[in-house]
């Protein structure tokens, strides 16, 4: 393995968080509601756990999806059901004002590592990419250097995220249309969560 295979995976990377998808609504929102320490937070619970799937994918455990299906399926159902519950409280409270007391940090983490535990696809695309990035037969040292080095990128990106989304304009203009883009991205964490318990 060469610097030249990270670089390959860091842009496959940035350009997979950056679509739309439970992950990136649940950063953005957080930084903007609960302030820059929650949306870090947030962002290191997201990239933790999607680092531990990439790394889940390094060491073989999508050929233990192949072998046992109902493991797959408990845990993609239950994932599907946490998005929906998720996207419920969304919407439930959009129209509800923003607490006083904002996420604490501890739970932002979290909430993030679980909704990116929700979702065992993650090794399945990351089981993909990483056959077509990296060589076969890398060391011990190499998958830990993957794991590290994709952590990091997620880390830096959330982090970011959300020293950009947490500005006094950015809030106003949060706070402004709140019931419209908490119905809107409850919309789309709920199909999201919807398509991931139906999906074969």
């Amino acid at each position: 393995m060469d610097w030249g295979h990270l670089v390959a995976f860091n842009v496959a990377l940035i350009a997979a968080m950056l679509s739309p998808g439970p992950a990136l609504l649940l950063a953005l929102r957080t930084a903007i509601t609960s302030g820059r320490l929650a949306g870090i937070a947030t962002g290191a619970g997201l990239g933790l756990m999607a680092s531990l799937w990439t790394l889940a994918a390094l060491v073989g455990l999508d050929i233990v999806f192949a072998l046992f299906p109902w493991a797959y399926l408990a845990l993609k159902t239950v994932g599907a059901l946490y998005l929906i519950y998720l996207a419920w409280c969304m919407w439930r409270d959009a129209h509800k004002p923003l607490t006083a007391n904002p996420t604490p940090a501890r739970r932002a983490f979290r909430t993030g590592f679980l909704v990116n535990l929700s979702n065992p696809k993650s090794v399945l695309f990351a089981s993909a990419v990483l056959v077509v990035i990296f060589p076969r037969g890398l060391s011990l040292g190499d998958k830990l250097l993957v794991w590290a080095n994709h952590f990091a990128v997620e880390l830096l990106v959330y982090t970011a995220f959300s020293l950009l989304l947490t500005t006094p304009a950015a809030r106003r203009a949060y706070l402004g249309a709140k019931p419209w883009l908490d119905r809107g991205a409850a919309a789309v964490m709920g199909a999201l969560g919807l398509r991931l318990l139906i999906s074969k």
